[in-house]
């Protein structure tokens, strides 16, 4: 049986994971994060679904991208928001970015035996600025200023090293992040159906789904 997913991709008997679909982008700006990815849900070759969010947002200052399976990502991004919602409770202050990209990492780490198929962009601001951070299936953390995931970031991110540029504005980088978008919506069929959008300043985060931009 195949599980919908946001990647197409499949763990063999040696637990190697591929992943193979969707388009995913996170950036860097001046002034904030941008977050961006398509709607595609494919099984295989099979398109299961086409108006799919794959951002979450985790609090007023943070969101996620998220590739995979399905309920592997339901159940991680819930976990993630639910303590990171706690944490501001507990103490009164945000969570740091890269204490939340963090959490996700030892909450993938734990269950590298039994790995979640998913591969993670966690982006925000707090009190150091602006900061972006990756994740793979088995946790590993890294921090980026731009980066594109699933079988669409070969032309997604021939766009960003073309075009992107550290000390853009919001409004610089957003027209650079639906560009490479597009690009990959073209040349890969495993992305589509339009694309979202989340921008996160100190002001906050604001939802722009491609409709809004596009209108």
């Amino acid at each position: 049986m195949m599980h919908p997913n946001f990647t197409g991709g499949q763990v063999d008997s040696s637990l190697k994971i591929a992943v193979t679909g969707t388009t995913t982008v996170g950036v860097i700006c001046r002034d904030g994060v941008i977050l961006g990815a398509d709607r595609r849900v494919t099984a295989g070759h099979y398109i299961v679904h086409k108006k799919v969010k794959k951002i979450f947002k985790l609090d007023e200052h943070l969101a996620a991208t998220m590739a995979g399976v399905v309920a592997d990502a339901q159940q991680i991004m819930e976990v993630a928001s639910s303590n990171i919602k706690l944490y501001r409770y507990s103490t009164g202050v945000p969570i740091k970015v890269k204490s939340a990209a963090t959490l996700l990492s030892n909450i993938l780490a734990g269950a590298r035996l039994l790995p979640y198929i998913v591969q993670v962009l966690v982006g925000g601001v707090d009190v150091t600025g602006p900061r972006l951070f990756s994740l793979d299936p088995f946790g590993s953390l890294t921090e980026e200023t731009f980066i594109a995931t699933g079988s669409g970031s070969p032309a997604a991110l021939g766009v960003l090293e073309d075009a992107y540029k550290p000390e853009m504005s919001v409004d610089e980088a957003l027209k650079v992040v639906v560009r490479a978008i597009k690009a990959a919506m073209k040349r890969d069929p495993a992305s589509g159906e339009g694309f979202d959008l989340v921008v996160i300043t100190r002001e906050g985060c604001r939802e722009l789904p491609c409709e809004q931009i596009e209108g």
